[in-house]
């Protein structure tokens, strides 16, 4: 029964998986970015009216007929933008990688890497995730983007269709993980290759000469 599957499973480790597989379709549920009150123009992409129209032109000009004597819910109004709960389906999971572990006494942290990239490096792009850091544990990459900033806390679900065209059955295979850095027009796609490029480095000579006194 489903009582003794759940017993089963009480304090023992889900990683993802159990639950999820390469090249699945799945469902994300979250809470969007907030953008606070905003008016027509930003939160309907509503028409400006001309420069010259009276007490602003980011409005809607006429709400609405004298009758009925209401303003209807189709007309666009300002209000809260964002934050709002959402739910996205069919993103395909292009990957689930493992987190950086130890195996034979060695640390095993190639999970950026490819069959056609076999370069020794991790996930996480050179100076980390802007707003977020490194990523050290199980990750799951899926295509596109997901709803939400940095740090929101998304809930993954299976699939409530049975998934059978052809974009969802495809099996991806991935040539390139791009590594460089995040912030700014990022060359390197690992600190090796940067280093190999740049030279030693005036902070690198500091660190040196200290080290030595």
């Amino acid at each position: 029964s489903s009582d003794l599957w759940a017993k089963e499973l009480l304090e023992n480790p889900a990683p993802v998986t159990k639950v999820f597989r390469k090249d699945e379709m799945i469902d994300v549920i979250g809470v969007t970015k907030g953008k606070g009150f905003k008016g027509v123009t930003f939160r309907w992409g509503t028409k400006k009216l001309p420069r010259k129209t009276h007490k602003g032109l980011r409005k809607v000009a006429c709400i609405g007929a004298w009758h009925p004597a209401r303003v209807s819910f189709a007309v666009a109004r300002a209000g809260q933008c964002g934050y709002h709960h959402r739910t996205e389906m069919n993103k395909k999971i292009y990957r689930i990688g493992t987190g950086i572990h130890t195996k034979d006494g060695k640390v095993v942290k190639n999970n950026g890497s490819t069959e056609f990239d076999l370069s020794d490096k991790s996930i996480t792009p050179l100076g980390g995730f802007p707003h977020y850091g490194e990523v050290n544990e199980d990750f799951v990459m899926v295509k596109g983007c997901v709803v939400g900033p940095k740090k929101r806390v998304l809930t993954l679900r299976k699939s409530l269709l049975v998934q059978t065209n052809r974009r969802a059955t495809e099996e991806i295979t991935l040539k390139l993980i791009d590594t460089s850095s995040k912030f700014g027009h990022g060359r390197f796609q690992t600190e090796e290759e940067k280093k190999a490029f740049m030279g030693l480095l005036k902070k690198d000579k500091e660190r040196e000469e200290a080290g030595e006194v």
